[in-house]
């Protein structure tokens, strides 16, 4: 049993590492090794980054990825602010409201008022082709707002009122007393905004009309997707083909989150399992 189990985790890993790992080398392998292979290489003979300084010389990808980071880093930000400040509010009993409100955000984890209102909402509101329809059609989740305020009633009731005693307002209680004691759900929460705000190309389809403002996920869906041309070089002496140019995208379009997750990633069990059980 033990050898069976072992033999079905190698499978499941290798069926994850094995793409990730040809999407790798056809982006580092040569135009003839790619033909012979028939587009895709497992294991590049001579690695070139002739790709990368294709699509980075070519600006497309450059700019889209400035607006991705952008929109992700303020998104994230913005977002973890305002759940933080909302998920406070709703955890102290007698908050005005306190109910409706609560009520509210939970009928948005079960409702939404689709994509069509959602549009007519952004275009009246001026924010077709602005960076803001990328941010603020996600910018709270109600499921995020129940985390955390699972995490601030877990705080013990004394900590707070010692912090009242000693003349602390509602924000200062927050920021000094609640937040440090709930890092594991913040982390969980910027995790899951900078996973969403970095993967997302709905809304970009939908709100951006200048190709210039793209994210990097459009880029990706744009090129890789539906197979259009991607934006390199005209200059260049050798244009890499067009399979190493789209899993080159592929890749710079994974490399961000792959760099931030370990760094978050020991908050994110102990973040989830608090978060979930009461008591």
């Amino acid at each position: 049993m033990r050898a069976t189990k072992g033999l079905v985790l190698l499978i499941a890993c290798l069926l994850v590492i094995v793409p990730f790992v040809v999407v790798v080398s056809t982006s580092l392998a040569t135009p003839d090794q790619i033909r012979d292979a028939g587009g895709y290489v497992l294991w590049p003979e001579n690695p070139t980054f002739a790709a990368y300084e294709s699509i980075f010389r070519g600006g497309v990808v450059t700019r889209a990825t400035l607006v991705s980071i952008g929109v992700t880093v303020v998104g994230s930000g913005l977002s973890v602010t305002v759940v933080a400040l909302l998920a406070y509010g709703l955890s102290r009993p007698g908050t005005v409201l306190h109910r409706p409100i609560l009520l509210m955000v939970l009928f948005t984890m079960l409702f939404n008022a689709g994509m069509i209102p959602n549009y007519l909402l952004i275009k009246e509101l001026g924010l077709i082709d602005s960076y803001w329809s990328l941010i603020l059609p996600t910018l709270v989740s109600g499921f995020q707002v129940v985390l955390m305020r699972a995490f601030f009633m877990e705080v013990p009731k004394e900590l707070i009122d010692a912090a009242r005693i000693d003349g602390a307002s509602e924000l200062r209680i927050l920021a000094t007393v609640m937040l440090p004691l709930s890092k594991a759900a913040i982390a969980v929460i910027a995790l899951f905004n900078a996973v969403g705000y970095w993967n997302a190309f709905f809304n970009a389809v939908l709100y951006m009309n200048s190709v210039e403002k793209w994210p990097l996920q459009l880029v990706v869906r744009t090129y890789v997707v539906e197979g259009s041309a991607v934006g390199v070089d005209a200059g260049a002496e050798v244009i890499p083909p067009q399979q190493a140019l789209q899993m080159a995208i592929v890749v710079v379009s994974l490399i961000p989150i792959l760099l931030v997750y370990p760094f978050l990633q020991k908050h994110f069990a102990k973040g989830v399992i608090i978060g979930a059980v009461k008591g």
